[in-house]
């Protein structure tokens, strides 16, 4: 049995630093990706506070493709280029968006979400899949946050 439990008055880096180190012990050695980002997802939800949802989109066959999450039904399959998930697949880049509501293009798949923090993971020098987090808060997450996020998705990158 796994009992991760984090602090969510931790200061950012340290709180990331100890999600990591869990993201580690349950994906080290474990060869089946959909299993990795399942529990992932799931820690994510458990460690990162004010979330509505936590998650994973895939890369297939050139569109992301809904991978294991915590959280609301979400959108199954969502275009490159098209919404806050689309744009970081589509450009490698980690998208902070304070404010989903004035983000071009937004995909509202939870009405609750005012926040969104979406990092692309990347293998072979492509994206294979990106993280995904929404807050009903406007303007939740920062450049810490962002940190500590792409810290994970390097390292998930062959593990998932």
């Amino acid at each position: 049995m796994y009992d991760f439990t984090a602090d969510p008055a931790l200061p950012k880096p340290e709180l990331y630093r100890q999600l990591c180190a869990a993201a580690d012990a349950l994906t080290a050695g474990e060869r089946d990706g959909i299993a990795n980002m399942a529990n992932v997802a799931a820690l994510i939800w458990e460690f990162v506070p004010t979330l509505n949802w936590s998650g994973f989109y895939r890369m297939v066959e050139g569109e992301l493709v809904l991978g294991p999450f915590a959280g609301r039904p979400a959108c199954i399959r969502i275009p490159l280029g098209q919404g806050v998930c689309g744009a970081a697949a589509q450009s490698g880049e980690t998208q902070l968006v304070e404010d989903v509501h004035a983000f071009p293009g937004h995909i509202a798949c939870d009405a609750a979400s005012r926040s969104e923090l979406v990092v692309p993971v990347f293998r072979d020098g492509g994206v294979i899949a990106v993280i995904d987090l929404d807050s009903p808060e406007r303007a939740r997450f920062d450049r810490e946050d962002a940190d500590g996020l792409e810290a994970l998705a390097a390292l998930l990158a062959d593990r998932i």
